[in-house]
């Protein structure tokens, strides 16, 4: 969970800011990185620190914030602080994630920055899950129908699969297994790095090849043809790998 959303104030009112800087204070998961009379004050510092969070008065002079915010890149959270509420349906066009009317307590600035930050930990979980997800390692197993069984394969066995007609035989060092299947779906299940077609009717481990020589494949003492149609997909894919 992120620890703390770092957060700048803009305003043009010494009050205003005040009582901004004495909340944002009480509140333990909120860091305050500066205060700001304008935007044209702001907009550099912004820019380098690139905070979570932003509180923005709209009526100032030279700049107002809603001008601002469409110039803001990347544009954090923003929460407006306002004394008019008239201008809460164009804010809201803007993407702001809260309207605060001056003078809001205490109870009502905490619930809006509470409900940020509990917004910023789920996407934050989020992010995580997907990143584990995706470096999560190729299963290095799979399940086929063989006969009346289905029974476990590890992929790391398999030295290559020959086609049947309708069968393919899978080769590994201790067995030839026969599965009711097609290259299409073997494929699908197969760590798609460590395999390659060669052939109609043959499909390779790559890292069981033992050497190749003149479109020839030997793996453990088998002789595996590489056809003109899958010739160019193995040597680029080879090539890929070293």
């Amino acid at each position: 969970m992120k620890e703390k959303l770092t957060c700048y104030i803009i305003d043009d009112e010494h009050l205003a800011q005040e009582i901004l800087e004495e909340y944002v204070v009480k509140v333990p998961f909120l860091e305050l990185k500066g205060t700001f009379m304008s935007p044209l004050e702001a907009a550099a510092q912004l820019e380098a620190d690139k905070p979570d969070l932003l509180f923005l008065d709209i009526n100032m002079p030279d700049l107002d914030g809603l001008s601002f915010i469409p110039m803001l890149n990347p544009k954090p959270m923003i929460i407006l602080t306002t004394a008019y509420d008239q201008y809460a349906l164009k804010a809201f066009e803007l993407e702001v994630k809260d309207y605060l009317v001056k003078p809001f307590s205490f109870e009502r600035f905490y619930k809006g920055v509470l409900r940020l930050y509990q917004e910023q930990s789920i996407k934050q979980q989020l992010e995580l899950k997907d990143t584990k997800s995706e470096s999560k390692p190729e299963q290095d197993y799979i399940f086929l129908k063989v006969g009346h069984r289905i029974q476990k394969i590890s992929t790391r066995d398999i030295l290559f699969v020959e086609g049947m007609k309708d069968y393919l035989r899978i080769h590994t060092a201790k067995e030839k297994i026969m599965t009711l299947l097609n290259f299409s779906k073997l494929e699908e299940l197969l760590p798609t790095q460590d395999f390659a077609r060669v052939h109609r009717s043959f499909m390779v481990a790559i890292d069981k090849i033992d050497h190749i020589e003149k479109n020839r494949i030997w793996i453990a003492e088998q002789v595996i043809p590489i056809s003109e149609t899958y010739s160019e997909g193995f040597y680029k894919k080879l090539k890929g790998l070293t």
